[in-house]
């Protein structure tokens, strides 16, 4: 292969030569990984803190098993997942219409479309779904904020399952009566829980578009490069 050849198979999204499967996954793999290792963390600090609250009030302590079918437990993941999804679907929307100059993470001020989003200009190597028509190449070309959205919508509603069924069993270990998942939709607990993560998640990205601008970390996709002039606007 010539180095011109090398060089259109590398921006084609092509793995080098020798690149293994772990080396070109490096990044998904680290982070997946890093989930993993803190929702088993999340759920055994949660099992002692739910084993210790019933404790209080002399019931029988539940087994990690247990626990992980609590209110307890879905109650903090699917609050946290649900932010992170609606702040992603969100930002992945945005950039596709609002600019922020001078920043990394947004594009040109007169910048519509890319060439590559015209799918005239779709080759054999495009995907099947960005040379169809009709409703088909709409959903295709916001299928990524589509699918982020759908996921918050799943974690929203498992949030509100999970916080209901937590709620009733703080209920249930005071002696008062269960609310039902609508009443709980209604309550200033669910929102509280809602709005404290949501209220963080657009901070982040609120400052990392912003301090864009003038700070760089050499080697990072999401910096410009390091001797990029702050009024450049992308990377």
């Amino acid at each position: 292969m010539t180095t011109d050849e090398a060089t259109k198979s590398t921006r084609a999204g092509q793995p080098k030569s020798g690149t293994g499967w772990l080396a070109g996954n490096a990044l998904s793999v680290a982070m997946f990984g890093a989930f993993l290792v803190f929702i088993v963390l999340q759920s055994v600090f949660g099992w002692h803190v739910r084993n210790e609250e019933l404790a209080e009030y002399g019931r029988a302590a539940d087994s990690y098993w247990q626990y992980l079918t609590t209110g307890h437990f879905a109650e903090a993941v699917f609050e946290n997942w649900e932010s992170e999804f609606l702040q992603m679907g969100a930002y992945v929307l945005l950039t596709a219409y609002l600019v922020q100059r001078g920043s990394a993470e947004s594009k040109q001020p007169e910048e519509k479309d890319r060439p590559d989003d015209d799918p005239a200009g779709a080759t054999g190597e495009s995907p099947r779904a960005s040379r169809g028509h009709g409703p088909a190449q709409f959903l295709y070309r916001n299928s990524l904020a589509l699918v982020l959205f759908g996921f918050f919508a799943l974690s929203f509603v498992s949030h509100l399952i999970g916080g209901a069924a937590e709620y009733n069993e703080q209920q249930a270990l005071t002696g008062r009566p269960p609310v039902s998942t609508l009443e709980f939709l209604g309550s200033s607990d669910f929102w509280f829980q809602s709005m404290q993560n949501w209220q963080s998640e657009f901070l982040a990205v609120g400052a990392l578009i912003v301090l864009s601008i003038f700070l760089r970390q050499h080697g990072s996709p999401e910096s410009k490069p390091v001797t990029a002039p702050h009024r450049q606007t992308g990377e």
